[in-house]
């Protein structure tokens, strides 16, 4: 139960912070954003491994190092946080914000997918690999992969890279409800890829 409620509170203030920057017009809210996901990494890492984000649970599952008992719940705590997150933002601390037109749903698609592929790589390598046990760099890593793709982005998709926020988004209306399977079917499909390359780049690593 710790790990789930571990995960419930790291994808909150991820998506708390999302929605009251970007909604705010916080400048530049990529920053916020990117720190917001690095220090819950590092108040949470020791206790569920600090995923926030349902694509990366599946590429930690798929490399071998999350059970698949916990997925599904770790998936649910997730959307929950993000959930909660996303009411409170519109119906206590702002309004709903203005949403996304997407321009081009294939570069939506191919901007999730890699900038998504970039952050499930990165927590991979740095906080499930072998050879980074014990690492104090790993939250740092992560908050910045993330703060890279939304200034890099952002302006394309949303920069979600994670299917809980893209829930939190649109119930924020940020995001229309219709693009919402642009987010599922890049960031989940990211994840695997993740996971695959790095169990072909690091056979030994069980």
């Amino acid at each position: 139960m710790k790990k789930y409620v571990t995960e419930f509170i790291g994808t909150f203030f991820l998506v708390l912070t999302i929605g009251c920057a970007v909604i705010g017009g916080a400048a530049p809210a990529p920053l916020a954003i990117g720190a917001a996901l690095m220090v819950m990494v590092y108040a949470g890492g020791h206790i569920s491994g600090a995923h926030y984000n349902p694509a990366v649970t599946l590429a930690v599952y798929l490399r071998g190092r999350c059970p698949l008992a916990d997925v599904v719940p770790y998936w649910a705590a997730q959307i929950l946080g993000a959930t909660a997150a996303g009411i409170i933002v519109t119906h206590h601390l702002y309004h709903d914000g203005t949403t996304m037109a997407i321009a081009s749903v294939p570069a939506a698609l191919l901007a999730e997918f890699l900038f998504t592929f970039a952050l499930c790589y990165v927590v991979l390598n740095v906080a499930t690999a072998k050879a980074n046990a014990g690492n104090s760099f790993y939250g740092l890593a992560i908050g910045f992969t993330v703060l890279t793709g939304a200034f890099s982005v952002g302006g394309i998709s949303g920069g979600a890279f994670n299917p809980a926020v893209a829930v939190g988004a649109t119930i924020m209306g940020l995001f229309a409800a219709s693009n919402l399977w642009i987010y599922l079917v890049a960031n989940f499909t990211a994840a695997a890829a993740a996971a695959f390359t790095f169990k072909f780049l690091n056979p030994e690593d069980k």
